[in-house]
């Protein structure tokens, strides 16, 4: 499975190229427009609105492209099909953050499923690493089916924090060391290492 930080590096790239291109496109076309009367040096229309439609299929081709890259997609793609290993429950109330076993321990390339309830307002459950990368996160609203499936790929101590804006006490809904996964062949880097920070 591709790691978001890898997904990340790489779509910053690609979209970087194709922002460029289409910057270029509006500048081309507003030195068009600017020009005197009469002055026709430069591209005809029919360039232009070719380069529109090349910029049209290399931005949707990314989509059509990237998708499977992208970690969450194959599992939201197959998810009716996948049993999870485990299931852990998390309960939002009153700015607080329970969960059903502390820390959560999760095999490598185990499918688990984390199940969020709040029972007062709109909370937010994202996965980060040591540095402060987000691995996976999901909106939790009260009275509202929210879970998430995931599936770890490398060895590492995850923290959660809540990650959506619930007020003021909302920016503590931090817990420490709440996702070890062990037995994989490779550590996450980025994440804490097990047992302690990296």
């Amino acid at each position: 499975m591709a790691d978001s930080i890898d997904v990340l590096a790489t779509l910053k790239l690609v979209y970087g190229i194709y922002v460029f291109l289409a910057l270029s496109l509006i500048a081309w076309f507003g030195y068009r427009i600017t020009k005197p009367k009469g002055d026709d040096a430069g591209a005809k229309p029919a360039v232009f609105w070719t380069y529109v439609v090349i910029l049209t299929l290399v931005g949707t081709g990314l989509h059509f492209l990237t998708y499977a890259k992208v970690p969450w997609v194959p599992i939201d793609l197959k998810r009716a099909n996948i049993e999870p290993a485990t299931v852990f429950d998390i309960t939002y109330e009153d700015h607080q953050m329970h969960f059903s076993s502390m820390p959560m321990q999760v095999g490598c390339g185990d499918y688990v499923v984390f199940n969020a309830i709040s029972n007062d307002l709109t909370y937010g459950f994202g996965i980060f690493r040591a540095d402060h990368t987000l691995v996976a996160q999901m909106q939790v609203v009260p009275q509202s089916r929210n879970d998430l499936m995931w599936q770890f790929g490398k060895n590492g101590t995850y923290y959660v924090r809540s990650t959506e804006y619930s007020g003021p006490k909302g920016a503590r809904m931090i817990a420490k060391d709440a996702i070890v996964v062990t037995g994989c062949d490779q550590d996450d880097v980025h994440a804490a290492a097990i047992g302690g920070q990296p």
